[in-house]
């Protein structure tokens, strides 16, 4: 790996330990040969998944978007090359075959983050998880090993959904805050409730039936995950940042609307603790 190379791997890992500390532990419980492939597809990930963060109109993230698409599907330009993130990743792109029509997909459906329209059912939330999370565990797996990827895809697209249903839970109190929801409306309404009456937090009774049945679809997509068997130890650190998956979930589930006022996450001993136990295992 050549200096500038080791450098924009040090800048993704930086990234990574500042923006999302479960990829940054999942990418030093992995093989140290593919921790720089590993690191930049995180840090990508990180980037565009804050973008709505630090952006006033959705038509500026749009734009950020559109950036990212053009340099798959036109090749990297002088832009990217300068990026240490956008660099890093082309490289492991290029070095491991990565389909890009996979991240195209992933930056298309990052488009419903910038805006405040909800899911309308549940076949639309599975549709972007399995876009988004899905997508990252199994682009992942084949910088570990491409054979044995495919062989866990199944059990990667259950347990990305899972993993993106326990993400939301926890950035709810943020995207309640910006008038965004990520509860699909058909599970709103088997409860009684609506996307404004969701975000108004009158009704806590159901609020919290919503969110058990929210929690309780993520825990559907995990079973159903590990019941796909164990996945190959190869491809086991892909994934390990979902390892807490169970626990943020189940919270979600007795806590109901208290996952507003609560904090779902375990602390980092303990999310190191569980990714070690998982890796051992196979199984998130």
């Amino acid at each position: 790996m050549s200096a500038s190379a080791d450098t924009n791997s040090d800048i993704c890992l930086s990234t990574l330990r500042q923006t999302d500390r479960d990829r940054y532990l999942a990418c030093l419980l992995s093989p140290q040969d593919k921790r720089a492939a590993l690191a930049a597809l995180y840090a990508f990930n990180a980037e565009i998944a804050k973008i709505r963060d630090v952006i006033r109109q959705p038509l500026a993230g749009e734009i950020r978007l559109q950036w990212w698409r053009g340099q798959f599907e036109n090749g990297p330009n002088e832009e990217a090359h300068a990026n240490p993130v956008a660099a890093a990743l082309f490289a492991a792109v290029d070095r491991y075959r990565l389909p890009r029509q996979t991240f195209i997909d992933m930056l298309d459906a990052r488009i419903f983050d910038l805006y405040d329209d909800p899911f309308p059912d549940r076949n639309a939330l599975e549709g972007y998880a399995g876009e988004t999370a899905s997508a990252l565990i199994q682009l992942a797996g084949l910088i570990l090993s491409p054979a044995d990827a495919a062989r866990a895809a199944p059990a990667a697209g259950h347990a990305g959904v899972a993993h993106a249903i326990s993400g939301t839970l926890l950035l709810m109190p943020n995207h309640s805050a910006r008038g965004q929801l990520y509860i699909p409306l058909d599970l709103l309404s088997a409860v009684g409730l609506d996307r404004e009456t969701f975000l108004a937090g009158d009704d806590g009774d159901r609020i919290s039936a919503a969110i058990e049945a929210f929690a309780g679809l993520g825990l559907d997509h995990l079973a159903r995950a590990r019941a796909q068997g164990r996945v190959p130890a190869a491809v086991m650190p892909a994934f390990l940042p979902a390892a807490t998956t169970t626990v943020v979930l189940k919270r979600a589930r007795t806590l109901g609307s208290g996952v507003f006022t609560r904090n779902l996450l375990p602390l980092q001993w303990r999310r190191q603790v569980h990714m070690v136990i998982a890796l051992s295992r196979g199984s998130i």
